[in-house]
């Protein structure tokens, strides 16, 4: 999943958000050195993306885009199920996505203590473009790819893919549905394994 599906699944507690919005900068047992909530958010970040990766649901998406796009499939899956989730919010969150993530803006500018560098110098260029809020439109999705497409250096071609979601919008859509109701269930039954581990590393800040 991406950003936005990320940061939704980690419930209401800050530092678990945080934690799962940074956790694709935290290399393998780095994250022992982070306070028990922040590192709450990486394990679960972990979690979602293994189960993610696994589902049969995903793979019949990423098959309608692997001749064209190989191993980059899952990616861009991943981007097109944030565009559903942030196009269908309402459905999922009483809160408006435009209020939702201007809150999540606040809440990184709280914890930038905590954050990766890359993420710190990503940023500004998150909020100022509202990567967020922007997914919910077609071309909000086509800025996405053709970023990504340039820091492959044009190898990867995802900036093509919207084709792809355009072809089969119905299908993706549909796929995206019935699996996040399952992935909203493993994703809080994770988040209440993880909240009975106690403290190994450096105390809360």
């Amino acid at each position: 999943m991406n950003f936005l599906a990320h940061i939704y699944l980690s419930g209401d507690n800050p530092k678990v958000k945080v934690g799962n919005f940074m956790a694709d900068s935290i290399r393998g047992k780095k994250y022992q050195e982070y306070p028990q909530e922040y590192k709450n958010g990486i394990l679960l970040h972990r979690a979602i993306d293994t189960y993610t990766d696994a589902h049969p649901t995903v793979r019949k998406s990423t098959r309608k885009l692997h001749a064209n796009y190989s191993h980059y499939s899952g990616v861009i899956v991943d981007i097109f199920y944030d565009h559903f989730l942030a196009k269908n919010w309402e459905r999922y969150c009483d809160v408006p996505l435009a209020n939702y993530v201007d809150e999540f803006y606040d809440l990184l500018q709280d914890h930038y203590h905590i954050l990766p560098i890359n993420i710190k110098r990503m940023m500004p260029y998150m909020i100022a473009d509202n990567w967020l809020l922007s997914y919910a439109k077609l071309e909000g999705i086509s800025k996405v790819l053709n970023g990504m497409n340039r820091r492959t250096q044009n190898r990867s071609k995802m900036n093509y893919a919207t084709e792809e979601l355009q072809e089969h919008y119905a299908e993706f859509e549909s796929e995206f549905t019935s699996f996040f109701e399952e992935l909203k269930e493993f994703s809080s039954d994770q988040l209440q394994k993880l909240k009975l581990l106690k403290p190994k590393g450096p105390l809360d800040l």
